[in-house]
């Protein structure tokens, strides 16, 4: 096969959107187009700080943002122009089931852009709902057809796992067990479920894992069966600064693991405190400038160590 990413890649995301909106700005139901003015513009604060990234420290050929065309159009197409990594999602936000944004018409969004990934985010749990877990299959392997044989942009993964009652039940000391013994085995069963059904993503974005072994064993599985090229990404889950290193650092001595994928994590607090008018909007740029390099740093550092 010849999928698949294995070069660094240290993606900004910030295709946030219904989270965005109902608790970065409080707003609910359709927005206006002023509302959605001011969003892309504290968009546009991100894709600032992580020019501002590259310009002093980020290579730029590793380098590459994650955005909504909603909210951000006209950053992608200046990524574009800039020669970034680029990806635009293609699922609906906030939603338990995976369903296209655009209905039967996500092609053309994503011709419009031809961005270099399409990212879906997923939510699957392989011993869950098979009724769910099938209709999103069916549509993925659409998704993934579509992109290998009609499109030249890469198609990237965003796997969620969310526990089941009864999985948690099986762990006396509830869900940080879960995170160490269970969830490395499902998204394992996961990804090499949606494989076997012919989706066949090129990077998958995983959340952080606590141990070595559950991150060697995702690679392995996302490289199985002659896959040798496909690469997985760390997201940062939304956590603090100290998990989000770890996960990190533990990820990086990992061969297959071929970059980072941090968003709440390097822009939330500097947005928060810019609309709160307690710094400045060149504050908070250099301040998520400063986290998305950390992250990079810590990658890199423990990458070339191994």
């Amino acid at each position: 096969m010849n999928r698949g990413v294995d070069r660094p890649l240290y993606i900004l995301p910030f295709d946030h959107r219904g989270s965005f909106q109902t608790k970065m700005f409080g707003w609910a139901g359709k927005l206006t187009l002023e509302q959605t003015a001011q969003i892309a513009a504290a968009k546009k604060v991100i894709y600032d700080a992580f020019k501002a990234a590259v310009a002093t420290r980020v290579p730029q050929e590793k380098a590459g943002i994650l955005v909504v065309e909603q909210f951000g159009s006209l950053v992608l197409r200046d990524a574009t122009k800039e020669g970034f990594w680029t990806a635009c999602p293609a699922e609906e936000s906030g939603q338990e089931e995976f369903e296209f944004e655009y209905g039967e018409d996500f092609p053309k969004h994503i011709e419009a852009f031809h961005p270099t990934f399409c990212k879906v985010l997923v939510r699957y749990n392989p011993e869950g709902d098979r009724a769910l877990n099938q209709r999103q299959t069916v549509r993925l392997q659409r998704l993934s057809d579509y992109l290998h044989e009609k499109i030249r942009s890469l198609f990237m993964f965003e796997l969620l796992v969310p526990a089941e009652k009864a999985q948690l039940a099986r762990f006396n000391v509830g869900k940080p067990e879960y995170e160490i013994q269970l969830r490395p085995a499902l998204m394992v069963q996961f990804i090499e479920q949606l494989q076997d059904a012919h989706v066949e993503p090129d990077v998958w974005k995983i959340e952080g894992l606590v141990r070595r072994e559950g991150c060697r064993r995702i690679v392995e599985s996302a490289r199985r069966g002659g896959r040798d090229h496909v690469g997985c990404i760390v997201g940062g889950r939304g956590a603090d600064h100290q998990p989000v290193r770890e996960w990190l650092a533990t990820a990086s001595t990992v061969p297959g693991f071929i970059g980072v994928a941090v968003g709440r994590t390097s822009f939330w607090d500097p947005l928060v405190a810019w609309r709160a008018r307690k710094i400045t909007r060149q504050g908070a740029v250099n301040d998520i400038a400063r986290r998305y390099q950390e992250f990079v740093d810590i990658f890199e550092e423990k990458a070339y160590a191994a």
